[in-house]
């Protein structure tokens, strides 16, 4: 059994919706970033915010965390986006490099499948929703690689890689855990794991158990709640929580159709004000007073217990090279807010990290998770209050509703249950 798990993610919700696996399971599990507050606790996930750097630099920003984080008595999990945004691949290699000083050889099992959400692996390729990731909106919108073989992925960046298919992963508990000790003892090498269900990748955390100091995990937030349900840890203390009378705030980033179908029909909903944001607004530097007026309307409607819903308007065409200033001009607008919510969800990585920073936010202590990829947790740092975050692409259109009537709930009652 593992002592204590590292979770290196590329951003904020990818690190949250990882550690909310072992959360859920009593163990305490902290999302971090920056110095890594809660560093000490038996889960945390740490974010390096590496999802939008080229590969060198996020290759450079995860030496630089391991080098800090990682210790002997750590399980290293490298999470990664479960439709390969970002750069998995070269972020692999530091991952392979940092194991392999620690331990003198390593071993990585890579699953990046999600049941849960769609994604599924099928002959060392990703799927989502049973279709080539390559014809996904996402995969459309933000690609890294030229095809989504991970086989091809890894090996473009040296890592030798064997694709163990569904065959030999429902071949029973003994043969494959034979099989991952086979290729383990060839040093350095990557096994790519077909996966198609949870049962899939529950037998995956079965056969790697116990853990060897060699070895690490590469995958999504599927894998990590299959690790979570094998190796379960001691219960955390109780999380103690503060309320305020305001209302919540919900910030929409993402690009992603699903969020935007989302804020349609959270928009509708009785008691949220909808404040829309023009990007030149915040993106114009003489447009000081818009932006205050902006910050006023969001503080007046929190404070009177509306629930405020934020969405930046990016149109049919966006421009994905502003989303970074966006963001943060965005969350420097709405610091004056952060007194007076009760609560806070973001959709999109970027968008929550980005305001959690300007909130004097350095931490979250993970509680829950509302759905698949959603996860509740209390903010640490200057003020705690919950906060949910979530992936873009994630969910459906009832999910930002959801979440926002959890987070009423939490209000209404002063407990997070």
């Amino acid at each position: 059994m593992a002592s204590r798990w590292l979770i290196l993610a590329d951003d904020l919700t990818g690190a949250a919706d990882c550690a909310i696996a072992f959360a859920k399971q009593s163990v305490a599990s902290v999302v971090g970033w920056g110095d890594g507050a809660g560093s000490g606790t038996a889960v945390f996930s740490y974010n390096s915010d590496s999802r939008g750097l080229t590969a060198s630099r996020a290759a450079e920003t995860h030496r630089a965390a391991l080098g800090r984080l990682l210790d002997r008595d750590s399980v290293l999990f490298k999470k990664i986006d479960s439709t390969l945004r970002g750069q998995p691949a070269a972020e692999t290699v530091v991952a392979i490099e940092a194991v392999r000083n620690r331990s003198g050889s390593a071993f990585g099992i890579f699953a990046p499948a999600f049941p849960a959400t769609g994604r599924t692996t099928d002959q060392g390729r990703i799927l989502v929703g049973g279709k080539p990731l390559e014809e996904a909106e996402v995969w459309r919108r933000d690609h890294s690689y030229p095809n989504a073989d991970l086989g091809e992925v890894l090996g473009s960046v040296g890592i030798a890689v064997e694709k163990v298919p569904l065959s030999t992963i429902r071949s029973g508990a003994d043969a494959l855990r034979a099989a991952f000790a086979q290729l383990a003892s060839k040093g350095d090498i990557v096994a790519v794991c077909d996966a198609q269900t949870e049962d899939d990748l529950a037998r995956i955390a079965q056969a790697s158990l116990p853990v060897q100091p060699s070895v690490f995990f590469i995958g999504s937030a599927g894998l990590a709640h299959a690790l979570a349900d094998a190796t379960p840890g001691e219960r955390a203390a109780p999380v103690a929580l503060s309320v305020t009378t305001g209302g919540v705030l919900i910030v929409v980033g993402s690009l992603a159709a699903a969020s935007r179908a989302a804020a349609r029909d959270l928009a509708a909903m009785p008691g949220v004000r909808r404040v829309p944001v023009e990007p030149a607004l915040l993106l114009d530097a003489a447009a000081v007073a818009g932006r205050a007026a902006l910050a006023r309307t969001v503080t007046e409607a929190l404070d009177g217990g509306d629930d405020v819903l934020v969405e930046i308007l990016m149109g049919d065409e966006p421009d994905l090279g502003i989303g970074p200033q966006l963001t943060e001009a965005l969350a420097e607008t709405l610091k004056p807010a952060a007194p007076y919510m009760s609560g806070l969800a973001a959709t999109g990585g970027e968008t929550a990290a980005a305001l959690l920073d300007r909130f004097g936010v350095n931490g979250i202590r993970l509680v829950d998770e509302i759905e698949p990829g959603v996860s509740l947790g209390l903010t640490l740092g200057d003020f705690s209050l919950p906060v949910v975050t979530k992936a873009g692409a994630f969910g459906d259109r009832g999910s930002l509703s959801r979440i926002t009537e959890r987070l009423r709930s939490i209000r209404q009652k002063g407990e997070l249950a």
